[in-house]
């Protein structure tokens, strides 16, 4: 199987696009689109997505981008050179690192970001950042709104034709494996939970040699699924580097593309989450990858709806008994 490209989504199909919908409208970097087109994410998702694969002076720029949209979009040239210690040709060197002609186009594009979050969200701070003297209301506002617009984001440079193949090859396998490490594991145990309950054969693993030696008798058929917010967890990228030399279909699930993951994925589902200061790779990541697990299991349960609702109803028959016993005292 080729390899494919994709953002992620975290709503299904059904009334859970229908949520989707009324929550949020098109980003205003996004080509409006639905079914197989395409939709670009925005400028400041391409920012933080092309972080790690950036030069040191390149990075202080970015992150000046991300720390203050509006304000870089309101500077000249010169001044954002000066700001992040740097020269006018590494700016120009960052524009060009995250896809635009220059930076006349950077500053609009930064212009229209700002306006839409403004319009979008209010008195909200912008990134979310959290300072050391942060009230705790602050910090509550400031959490709750990062982990929205990380799931926001990734629905909005969500690619449904591709997303549509992962459901496809996760809903056929003959068995599913998932890697996930760390604040991954949880996600990874979430979405064999999932799985789970409605039928599928599924393992998750937490262990770098269990991964290993449970990739290792994956075969054409199989699907195995990576979770690394980073894309360079190094157990996450060896275990799917050995499903895909054993026949299976391989699919990560990352915030950064491309990153040592996705060498080895025939399919990337990115994530949009930005983490920063006391949110180091567990928190909004975690929310986004999270709201990703949800939309895959509403797409594989459409493809045999039936079953799988019978195979929920079993399930939660199975384990009603044990709740709240109090009722049968």
């Amino acid at each position: 199987m080729g390899t494919a490209r994709v953002a992620s989504c975290p709503i299904g199909k059904g009334t859970a696009v229908t949520a989707m919908d009324q929550g949020a409208g098109p980003s205003p970097d996004s080509a409006k689109g639905n079914g197989g087109q395409e939709r670009t994410p925005s400028v400041l998702i391409k920012v933080n997505r092309a972080m790690p694969n950036l030069r040191p002076a390149e990075q202080r720029v970015a992150q000046a981008v991300l720390d203050d949209p509006a304000g870089i979009s309101e500077s000249s040239i010169t001044a954002v050179a000066k700001r992040c210690n740097t020269s006018e040709t590494t700016v120009l060197r960052f524009c060009r690192a995250i896809g635009l002609d220059g930076y006349p186009e950077l500053r609009i594009a930064l212009a229209r970001a700002a306006q839409w979050e403004e319009s979008d969200q209010g008195d909200t701070p912008i990134t979310g950042k959290i300072d050391a003297a942060d009230s705790l209301a602050d910090v509550v506002s400031k959490i709750t709104y990062a982990d929205a617009r990380a799931i926001t984001d990734t629905a909005r440079a969500l690619d449904l034709a591709v997303l549509q193949q992962v459901v496809d090859a996760l809903a056929e396998a003959g068995r599913v494996d998932i890697y996930g490490f760390g604040a991954s594991a949880l996600v990874g145990a979430d979405l064999q939970y999932k799985l789970h309950r409605i039928g599928r054969i599924s393992f998750s693993w937490s262990d770098a040699h269990l991964a290993l030696t449970s990739a290792a008798v994956l075969q054409p058929g199989d699907v195995a699924v990576g979770i690394s917010h980073s894309g360079a967890t190094i157990d996450t990228v060896d275990a799917l580097k050995v499903a895909k030399r054993h026949g299976a279909t391989t699919v990560a699930v990352t915030n950064y593309d491309p990153s040592p993951i996705t060498e080895a994925a025939d399919q990337v589902l990115v994530t949009a989450a930005n983490e920063s200061a006391f949110r180091s790779g567990a928190m909004s990541s975690r929310i986004a990858q999270l709201a990703l697990i949800d939309c895959l299991l509403v797409g594989v349960a459409q493809r045999s709806y039936d079953a799988a609702i019978e195979a929920l109803d079993k399930t939660a028959a199975a384990v009603q008994s044990r709740r709240d016993q109090r009722r049968v005292r």
